[in-house]
Formats: structure tokens, C-alpha cells, sequence
């Protein structure tokens, strides 16, 4: 023994007895031996159970696209029972109105109806977000909930427009068409974008591959929604400011240039009346954040806003006087829309690109405030279901004059507070919106647009999330990144292009992490079998002439050369150490595998490639726990047989407690 008692200078004198470690091994190793006993055998790492290609396919097709196993209720069912299980699966609406009751319909419908004071007024504002007719948010208020209600699986979704999907296709459309000299085009565009959106949207649920909407991430989407929500609340001040020719683009410093330069176009009636309803609107919403019990006073300030001004602008006649109003709205049900959708021209690409973008938008939104609800109330909702709703909502909508929909967060918010019990608060909301276009559009007509616009800059401000963006700087830097590219691009570039920026950023941290995976040097935590990274626990014990090295991720093309490059660093700068310490030399190599989870043939390449070099070096390579898709790659190729079989070990532990014997049988 030399310099440290913790340290074996040589272990040749260390008696062995047919490949076990004698009590002497155990006293004289630093490690724990697994327990008093005087010998302790190593355990085989085993291959899975045996399956054929098809099975295995089969797996893991199974594992990928269905993880939640939707179908283990049909199993050991009866073929009528099966088919009622088929269509309960498809309207989850058979699923609870056998057991629906006056109780529960008495609180859906106070909750519908407290939505529909919130939801009219808003379908109007974003509908003008998205430069379309007033008309289309309403209609895009009374058939998407319609078909929600039959189809949708969360009880607290309030389904209807929304502002980013408003902003986001209002945005890409106006680029190419104009929708004060092109209304018919914009709108058969805008009918067009939704009905892609729709199948898109479905097409996920259907083959669930919902999560493709995964790579917006959460970053991207605070950034983006709080660039998107300051370039709206810049563009409202047309209204509230009683500007008539209003820069189109959609960044900061041609709005900005236009508030400027039509300085001669302010109304000071319209600044004043415009500023008192906002006043009124930011402060009812402040009510409502600060005590939740009064969530009422938000949702019932636009529709009682819209109210007080109409009344306001008729007793007064202030359109004679500045003040700007919406006019005539069309009174009926919703025309169909069929017709105008557009399928052969040369915008076809537009509407289809504008379609999967809004799709995705709104789909990310909607599912992520159902899970959030659904959470709150102890109950689970199918992420592809939901997907498949919400695409045949916004198809069936495309031929009914509504542009793209999706769960609302301040609806469904104010939907959850006010006691839904089920989705026929979407119906009654419905039934409110189609009472609204039968007999109360003439009641719209004196309505001004500066409060439309005050109602739009409440709705959008509190996506504006600077705390989070705080936080995403102390937790991850390239998350950060992600989220200021995406809020900058937005202010400075365009909606779609800082949302395709901040997308690349989030792609590319994703290779950055499959190609540059994490490798760690492990130690011997005292007084335990436990082998953990040096960086996390600085006392941990290194074991002489061995290096241990974690390898965190799966083993790819993509990462192979990598850590073939890495492993060999690892193993120089240990070489370095021992030589600077005069400690043993370096003669074993232990890859802790337990965390590669999948290897492809670069991978498998990579490992025999490592193990001839690591013996022109005198080193013995060992790999610990390949997992079973791993072990069965090593035993279907030429790899096991090229590193050995009896270099795979179980534990760390156990393959430590080889090693006198390896070095005994060392010439």
C-alpha cells in the first residue's frame, strides 16, 4: 500500500476462487462488498425476451403513437359492448349525458351564459384583429362550440376565437392580399386557411403525432405571445386614437412611425372616450386577478362596456363628432361557405402555410389550457381527441363562415369560475351567440370601434410574461435565447418570421443536445455501493487504476464520433492526473450505460472502434447495464463478440469487484 490506505497498489496478491472475490478482496478493495458473505457472485446481464421482427415492430409502434394505451377498454368485451365503447370513444358526449341531470344543466348554463357576455363582444374585436367582418366572430362564436360540445373531451374548454390565432392569420394573409380592396379574396383566403387548419389539426389526432406541436416550446411561446401581444396593443391605437390611414405591417416601427406621423388624424373625443373604457377595462381585470372570487367583474366589463357606449354613442350621436362606429352587421344564421373555398390559384400556398401555423398555434393553445383545467379539477383529457375536435371544429367551421377557433384562456377561465360541469356550457354559449344573430345585430350598430379596441388590449396584455422571461435567464440560457428571438423577431421583423426564428433556435438546442450529449467521470460515494458524477458529489471516491464514465443519452450517427472523441479525452486527462499524482496506472475503462436507451450501428461501430484503440493503450474496456434494445443490438452484431462477454456486468459495483481477478490473469 503506498501514500493512501483508501488505495490498492497491487491487487496480484489478492487470493481468487473460481471467479468469485474472497473476504481478503473485500477487506483489502475500498469498495462495499454487496454483503458479508465470503464470496459474492457477479449476476449475467441478460438479453430481453425472446421476439420476432414483428413483434418487436409492433412494440414499438405501440410505445411511440399509443403510450396511453386508448384501446385497453375494448379488451375482453363483448362485440355490442364494443361498440358502444367505438362511439363513446368518438362523442365523448354519450359518455356523460346518460347521467346528465337539471342540477348540473343549472350550472352549465349560468356558466354559458356568463361566457357569452364575454364572448360576443370578443368575437367582434377579433374578428377586426384578423380583418374580417364583425359578422365572422360571431359566427365563429355559435358553430365551432356547437360541434365542441358533441366532440370535445374537457369539461371546462370555452371554444371560439382567439387573439394570436386572430393576429397570426390576419397578419400573413394582409401580406399578399389586401383586405380593404380585396375583401371577397381575404375572406375566401382567410375560409381557405382554416379549413387546412382543421385538417391538419385532425390529421395529428388521427395519427397521433401530436407531438410535433411539442417543438413550440414553452419559451418560444412566452416570447412570441408577448412580442405578438405588444404589436397588437401598438396597432389598437388606431382606434383609440381615431387614426383612418394606419400603417399595415405588423412590427414596431411602422406602427410606431404612423401614430407619429398622423399626428393630424387624432380625435380628442375619440382619446378621451377611449381612454375612460380602458381605464375601466384594466382596472375590472386587475379586480379580478387580485380576488378571484370576483372573476365576474372581468368577464362581465367588455359585454357591459360595449353597452354603456353604444347607449353612449346613439343618445349623444358622436359619430357625428369623431367617434368612429362598426355600422351595419348582417342579421341570420351563418351562410354557408363552401363555395368560396379556395383551392386552385396562385395563393393556395398561402392559405395552406397560413393554415398549418395557425393550426399549430391555436392547437398548442387549446390542448395546454384543457390539461391545465382538467389538472384543477383531478381529471385526464385525451390530447389526441381533443386534437381530432378541434381540427373537425375548425373544417366545419370553414364551411360556415367562421375562421379558426380553439380553447379560449380567459373563456375558459371564466368558464371554470363560474361552475361548468360539463360541455354544455359550450351549447348554451351557443344558443346565447344564435339569440344575438337572430334578433340583437341592429343593437350593434351605433357600437365604436375604440372600444372594440380596448377590449382586444385587455385580452392581450396579460400574455405579456416578464417574470417567466426572468426566469427562463437564471434556469437556462438557451431557453432565454429562444424567447427573446422570438419577441424581438416579432416586434421587429414579423410575426411569422420571429415564431420561425424562435422555432430554429428550439430545433437547434435539440440537436445541439442528441449530438453533444452529456459524459460524466463517476466516483464511489463513501460507505455505499453508489457510483455518481465527481461535478454533483466532490466526495466521491475515485477507484485506482480505474476510470468509470456515464454516458447520458442514447448513442446515434448523429453522436457517435462524438463521444468515441470524448471517452478518449477523458481517458488522456485521467492518464495525466495519475502521472502528476504517481498513482497507479490507468487500466481499466468502465462505461456506465444504464442511461443509453438506444444505439443504432454507428454506435455499435463506435463501441468496437473504442475498445481496439483502448487496447493498443493497455486498457480494458467494460460496459455496465446495456439495456435490453442495446443488449440485443450487441448480440445481433459482430460487437459483442468483438468486446467480450464476459466485459458486461450489471453494476458498477459488481464489475469493480472483478477486477482482482482480471489482473491476476493479466501476464
Amino acid at each position: 500500500m503506498v501514500g493512501n490506505s483508501n488505495r490498492v497498489e497491487d491487487f496480484t496478491s489478492i487470493p481468487v476462487f473460481d471467479g468469485a472475490v474472497t473476504a481478503a478482496a473485500a477487506a483489502a478493495f475500498p469498495v462495499p462488498m454487496p454483503d458479508s458473505s465470503p464470496s459474492t457472485d457477479t449476476h449475467k446481464v441478460c438479453l430481453p425476451l425472446s421476439q420476432t421482427a414483428f413483434q418487436r415492430l409492433r412494440h414499438g409502434f405501440s410505445e411511440t403513437f399509443f403510450p396511453d394505451d386508448p384501446f385497453h377498454q375494448f379488451k375482453n368485451q363483448s362485440r355490442l359492448r364494443n361498440s358502444v365503447l367505438a362511439l363513446q370513444y368518438f362523442f365523448p358526449i354519450l359518455q356523460w349525458a346518460p347521467t346528465y341531470s337539471l342540477s348540473l344543466f343549472k350550472s352549465d348554463i349560468v356558466s354559458g351564459l356568463t361566457i357569452a357576455s364575454l364572448a360576443i363582444p370578443q368575437g367582434i374585436s377579433y374578428a377586426k384583429l384578423a380583418n374580417l367582418p364583425p359578422i365572422i366572430g360571431l359566427y365563429s362564436s355559435f358553430v365551432p362550440p356547437l360541434i365542441y360540445g358533441v366532440l370535445g373531451s374537457s369539461r371546462d374548454l370555452a371554444v371560439g376565437p382567439v387573439s394570436i390565432a386572430s393576429l397570426v392569420m390576419g397578419s400573413m394573409l394582409r401580406e399578399a392580399v389586401s383586405p380593404a380592396h380585396q375583401p371577397l379574396l381575404f375572406l375566401q383566403l382567410a375560409f381557405t386557411a382554416t379549413f387546412f387548419a382543421g385538417v391538419f389539426q385532425a390529421s395529428l389526432g388521427f395519427l397521433r403525432l401530436g407531438f410535433i406541436v411539442d417543438f413550440l416550446s414553452r419559451p418560444t411561446l412566452v416570447g412570441f405571445m408577448a412580442g405578438a401581444a405588444i404589436i397588437v396593443s401598438l396597432q389598437q391605437l388606431k382606434g383609440l386614437l381615431g387614426i383612418v390611414h394606419f400603417a399595415p405591417q405588423m412590427n414596431i416601427v411602422p406602427v410606431v412611425q404612423s401614430v407619429v406621423k398622423r399626428r393630424d388624424e387624432w380625435e380628442w373625443q375619440t382619446i378621451i372616450m377611449g381612454a375612460c373604457f380602458l381605464l375601466l377595462l384594466l382596472t375590472a381585470r386587475h379586480i379580478s386577478l387580485r380576488k378571484p372570487k370576483l372573476f365576474w367583474v372581468s368577464a362581465a366589463a367588455p359585454l357591459a362596456s360595449v353597452i354603456s357606449s353604444t347607449l353612449f354613442v346613439f343618445i349623444f350621436k358622436a359619430q357625428n363628432h369623431g367617434i368612429q362606429i362598426i355600422g351595419h352587421l348582417d342579421e341570420g344564421l351563418n351562410s354557408p361557405s363552401a363555395n368560396l373555398l379556395y383551392f386552385r390559384g396562385p395563393l393556395l400556398g398561402l392559405a395552406i402555410k397560413t393554415g398549418i401555423v395557425t393550426g399549430i398555434l391555436s392547437l398548442t393553445e387549446g390542448i395546454a389550457v384543457g390539461r391545465t383545467f382538467a389538472s384543477l379539477k383531478k381529471y385526464q383529457i385525451d390530447g389526441n381527441k381533443e386534437m381530432m375536435a378541434i381540427g373537425l371544429m375548425n373544417m366545419a367551421g370553414s364551411c360556415c363562415s367562421c375562421y379558426v377557433t380553439t380553447g379560449s384562456f380567459s373563456r375558459s377561465a371564466v368558464n371554470y369560475n363560474s361552475g361548468s360541469k360539463t360541455a354544455v356550457s359550450n351549447i348554451v354559449l351557443a344558443s346565447t351567440v344564435l339569440v344575438t344573430l337572430l334578433f340583437l345585430m341592429p343593437l350593434f350598430y351605433y357600437t365604436p370601434n375604440l372600444i372594440l379596441a380596448g377590449i382586444i388590449i385587455t385580452a392581450v396584455v396579460g400574455l405579456i410574461d416578464f417574470r417567466t422571461m426572468g426566469r427562463l435567464w437564471k434556469v437556462d440560457k438557451l431557453d432565454f435565447l429562444a424567447c427573446m428571438t422570438a419577441f424581438l423577431g416579432v416586434l421587429f421583423f414579423s410575426v411569422q418570421g420571429g415564431l420561425s426564428l424562435a422555432v430554429g433556435i428550439s430545433v437547434f438546442k435539440i440537436l445541439l443536445h442528441v449530438t453533444r450529449p452529456n459524459t460524466a467521470t463517476l466516483g464511489n460515494v463513501p460507505g455505499t455501493k453508489i457510483y455518481r458524477n465527481f461535478m454533483q458529489y466532490p466526495d466521491a471516491k475515485r477507484i485506482p487504476s480505474c476510470l468509470i464514465v456515464g454516458i447520458e443519452s442514447p448513442i446515434y450517427f448523429a453522436n457517435a464520433n462524438y463521444l468515441h472523441e470524448r471517452v478518449l479525452r477523458w481517458v488522456r486527462e485521467e492518464q495525466e492526473r495519475i502521472k502528476t499524482r504517481r498513482e497507479n496506472i490507468l487500466k481499466y475503462l468502465i462505461l456506465e450505460m444504464t442511461a443509453v436507451t438506444a444505439m443504432d450501428t454507428s454506435g455499435l461501430g463506435m463501441l468496437t472502434e473504442l475498445k481496439r484503440t483502448l487496447e493498443n493503450q493497455s486498457i480494458t474496456l467494460l460496459l455496465v447495464n446495456p439495456i435490453g434494445e442495446v443488449m440485443e443490438k450487441l448480440q445481433d452484431s459482430d460487437s459483442l463478440a468483438a468486446i467480450g462477454s464476459d466485459c458486461l456486468y450489471l453494476t458498477v459495483d459488481e464489475a469493480i469487484l472483478s477486477i482482482p481477478l482480471k489482473v491476476q490473469l493479466q501476464p
